[in-house]
């Protein structure tokens, strides 16, 4: 709020207790209230409700959900997505020789979700598929699949492998395994639809070493880190990025001076929005594009290789 330059925005709570039901009354009462658009709430279930009595009264609802699934129509949402992601990753494998993709996913939810965004990544960016092998996700599943990966990367000449495990999960397992098979990146590059970097100690695993994967713009978020833990004496939460920017935007629509600052057309424009961890643009399909940089890992340190772009240019980034 302090950096809407003279903008004034009149900010009320209604807490949800992270549930659907009381996401929806909460839109009710604040439209009721005269609100003129919603920031939050974080699940996507909660988003989807709250949209139906915020749609009522024509009012649009900036949601901090990840799930596309509850995007549309009047919900936005904030949070990162899988397709955003992948297409970043991928454009830069093409832009740098590596175009014939492989793709591995754990067989979850969230893993297939991940696989299909990077598929069709793959498809609309000038990549070609080679394959994709999925595996059961526990230790033997992994450790089953690993001949048949490595035998589906030699087979179709794959130039790169696109992973959409954490380090959470199966990747650490798959990072070790896959090299003692003769997989090595960047031999066959290692991509990651998740941060690779997380937590500090997988930068120390040899088979993360010289992969890519992609995160917010490095400057700007050590900038907001320091400038948060100055304020308030603490590094700030994964949400406080996109609290401030759904803030920025509301803010930068409203100094417009415009009758219509909060409507799709102008929430949807296609210069987005400076954020604290980079450019962002909401799109028509409710979810968003933001402007992410490509990392490595050399020497068990994250290193920047393909920063991100501060501005949209044409279509994409």
């Amino acid at each position: 709020m302090a950096d809407l330059q003279g903008v004034t925005i009149d900010l009320k709570v209604y807490p949800t207790g992270g549930s659907a039901e009381r996401a929806s009354a909460a839109a009710s009462q604040a439209v009721a209230s005269g609100a003129k658009i919603i920031l939050g709430p974080v699940y996507g279930g909660s988003a989807k409700l709250a949209g139906i009595p915020a749609a009522n009264a024509g009012v649009n609802v900036l949601s901090f959900s990840n799930n596309p699934d509850v995007a549309g129509g009047n919900v936005f949402i904030l949070g990162p997505t899988f397709a955003n992601t992948a297409n970043r990753l991928v454009r830069y494998a093409v832009k740098n020789g590596k175009k014939n993709i492989l793709v591995v996913n754990g067989e979850n939810p969230a893993e297939t979700a991940g696989a299909a965004a990077v598929v069709a990544a793959i498809g609309s960016n000038g990549a070609t598929l080679s394959g994709q092998t999925s595996f059961e996700m526990s230790q033997t599943g992994v450790t089953q699949a690993i001949p048949e990966i490595a035998a589906s990367s030699r087979s179709a000449g794959a130039e790169a492998i696109f992973f959409t495990s954490g380090n959470d999960g199966a990747m650490p397992l798959l990072a070790q395994m896959l090299p003692e098979n003769g997989i090595t990146s960047p031999s066959t590059q290692y991509i990651g639809l998740q941060r690779w970097n997380i937590p500090p100690t997988a930068m120390t695993l040899p088979g993360l070493q010289n992969s890519w994967f992609a995160i917010p713009d490095a400057a700007l978020t050590q900038t907001f880190a320091g400038r948060y833990s100055a304020a308030y004496g603490q590094q700030p939460h994964a949400l406080a990025g996109l609290a401030y920017d759904g803030i920025a935007a509301i803010g930068a629509l409203v100094k417009s001076g415009d009758a219509n600052a909060l409507t799709t057309q102008a929430l949807t424009r296609s210069s987005g929005f400076a954020g604290v961890n980079g450019v962002f643009r909401l799109l028509p399909n409710g979810t968003n594009e933001r402007g992410l940089s490509i990392a490595t890992i050399q020497n068990n340190q994250v290193v920047e290789i393909d920063p991100a772009p501060r501005a949209f240019g044409g279509f994409g980034l």
